[in-house]
């Protein structure tokens, strides 16, 4: 993240992410699929490191391996794409609001005072030395003799998809395909996202 001033010298925090450009790879229609949809193609990839089928799929785009295909399925009336078209920040305006989503950060394995911010159990004072970020009782006793489905405890935390909406771009770098949303946005430092309009 970083921070810009707007118009009024107030200092906005805001994420930088580089949007585009992208390719569309396939045009999905309601007679042939079902549904209206394009798929977009995003960041480079090897020759080598792409399955045929895949190759056969990027050549009939007209365009090199990509590592990332998403599929979206909104889009404004009289706005349809064609094969091998590529989209970048000029789709967007800035002053809009967008939902933008992808994968949280890995945080592993974790107890439930991080994962679910319990208090832990007592005091230090009263004879437990290591009861402290304990979860205490789950309340499975002769009845039911099992523990609930959903019971909060610890486990695997973060690596989940998380969308975050209503983000407003503040700035649209064009010649480096960059936008400045307002914000802060999933996922660790270099990782993918799916930006949307806000709806």
């Amino acid at each position: 993240m970083t921070s810009i001033y707007d118009a009024s010298g107030k200092i906005v925090p805001c994420t930088v992410i580089e949007a585009g450009p992208c390719v569309v790879t396939q045009v999905k229609t309601v007679e042939k699929d079902g549904y209206s949809a394009i798929q977009l193609g995003y960041d480079e990839k090897k020759e080598k490191n792409t399955t045929k089928p895949l190759k056969g799929h990027f050549a009939k785009a007209g365009t090199t391996p990509k590592r990332i295909l998403r599929e979206f399925t909104r889009f404004e009336e009289g706005s349809k794409k064609s094969f091998g078209e590529v989209l970048d920040v000029s789709v967007f305006t800035e002053g809009e609001f967008v939902d933008v989503s992808g994968l949280s950060k890995g945080k592993g394995f974790q107890g439930v005072v991080k994962r679910h911010g319990f208090r832990g159990v007592g005091d230090a004072t009263h004879g437990q030395h290591n009861r402290l970020r304990a979860p205490g009782s789950m309340g499975a006793s002769s009845y039911p003799s099992r523990v609930f489905k959903g019971m909060r405890m610890a486990g695997q935390m973060g690596n989940v998809k998380v969308k975050v909406t209503n983000l407003q771009i503040i700035k649209i770098v064009q010649e480096k395909n960059l936008l400045l949303v307002k914000g802060s946005v999933p996922g660790a430092n270099g990782s993918y996202l799916k930006i949307e309009r806000w709806s």
